[in-house]
């Protein structure tokens, strides 16, 4: 089991001085009337490496391990689910270009995108086409010296803020080859509050919780990608580079998932020893001590699995496994432990006044992104049937 060094808890309270002070203070606010996270909080997290801590010096990153990265991703979900999230889009299409992409792709992209210059969007959703990567129909028709890109997307978050669009696309038409005849594209575009780019289109998804960032529909029409944003200038192999990717992802979210828990645990603790009932604190009485024991337990056996396939990760290792059940746990912890925070704060708890009821309507998402709740469990049987 990976034992937290003195430079880990260090990091962790470099990034918890940061989010108290730059995320805490205007989250809520922010939240309340579905406004997009400042420019600003995400200059300043690229000025304090958090997009680059994984990746290798060579290409401007800090070359931490997935532990480190663990540690920041919660400390910033701590303060704002959405904040925390800005990064997962950074590590997948950093490690997509890292681990498939020619020498040519990495010294294009992965700099700005370890730097924070370069902001990313993932592509991959169709409306038709969620868990079941292999029946997704954008297509990808070779022209001259690129691709022609043609269909939709949905569920792209952060798709006016990118940069780069990581897009997969149908390059084989053969409906037999399904996940065999997908690629992966890099499509550059300009960012803006709405969608800039004069071939795609979008617009936001309304959505109950994880505001700060924008979930946008996309249509491709006629869309010109160079082939040399191809990732790894080879067709056809990207449903495979995506699933080695998920597992950097889904350790990220499983991070993302613990921090928001910590917060909600933190407010409700506080909360029953303000209030009081029967003239005494709240805390005082044991369906209350129950519910604390309970939500901090479930909240340290997650972020110990969190910190234990990030262990795995760091050996360079298949983790799917791992990271399956990080983020399935994480998942499903997250939700209890925001329901339980309600819980204590009572009707409070469903008001506007305390950030408890945002907490709770942005842990619903864990178990749905990245993978759903139910494609974790048949990653985790399917590897342990393997055995």
């Amino acid at each position: 089991m990976p034992i937290l060094t003195e430079e880990h808890e260090e990091i962790r309270r470099a990034v918890r001085k940061f989010t108290d002070e730059e995320i805490v203070p205007v989250a809520q606010e922010l939240d309340r009337h579905q406004k997009e996270i400042p420019r600003e909080i995400i200059q300043k997290m690229a000025e304090l490496g958090y997009f680059g801590l994984i990746f290798p010096p060579e290409y401007d990153g800090i070359g931490l391990d997935y532990i480190s990265m663990a540690i920041v991703a919660e400390e910033l979900s701590r303060g704002w689910l959405s904040v925390g999230s800005v990064m997962t889009r950074s590590i997948i299409t950093g490690t997509l270009v890292l681990s498939h992409g020619t020498e040519e792709q990495k010294k294009k992209f992965l700099p700005g995108i370890a730097r924070g210059e370069i902001m990313t969007a993932a592509a991959f959703t169709e409306p038709d086409s969620g868990s079941d990567t292999g029946s997704m129909k954008l297509r990808a028709i070779k022209k001259g010296n690129g691709y022609i890109l043609n269909g939709e997307k949905t569920w792209c978050t952060f798709a006016n803020r990118a940069h780069v669009l990581t897009v997969l696309a149908r390059t084989d038409p053969d409906p037999n080859k399904k996940h065999r005849g997908l690629s992966m594209f890099l499509v550059e575009k300009e960012v803006g509050d709405v969608i800039k780019h004069p071939n795609i289109s979008g617009e936001p998804i309304p959505t109950v919780g994880y505001h700060g960032m924008r979930s946008y529909s996309l249509s491709f029409d006629e869309c010109y990608v160079p082939e040399e944003n191809l990732i790894g200038m080879e067709e056809n192999k990207g449903f495979y580079q995506l699933m080695a990717t998920y597992e950097s992802a889904r350790l990220q979210t499983a991070a993302r998932a613990v921090g928001l828990a910590q917060a909600a645990f933190e407010a409700a603790l506080r909360y029953s020893k303000e209030r009081s009932q029967f003239g005494q604190p709240i805390c005082n009485f044991q369906a209350i001590r129950m519910k604390l024991s309970e939500m901090a337990s479930r909240l340290q056996a997650a972020r110990q699995l969190v910190y234990y396939a990030c262990g795995m990760k760091d050996t360079g290792k298949r983790c799917d496994l791992e990271a399956g059940m990080a983020k399935v746990f994480s998942a499903e912890m997250v939700e209890y432990v925001t329901r339980e925070a309600m819980q204590i704060f009572g009707g409070y708890g469903y008001s506007k006044e305390y950030p408890v009821e945002r907490y709770w309507r942005d842990g619903r998402v864990i178990s749905l992104f990245e993978g759903t709740s139910e494609i974790q469990h048949e990653v985790i049987a399917r590897r342990l049937l393997e055995l």
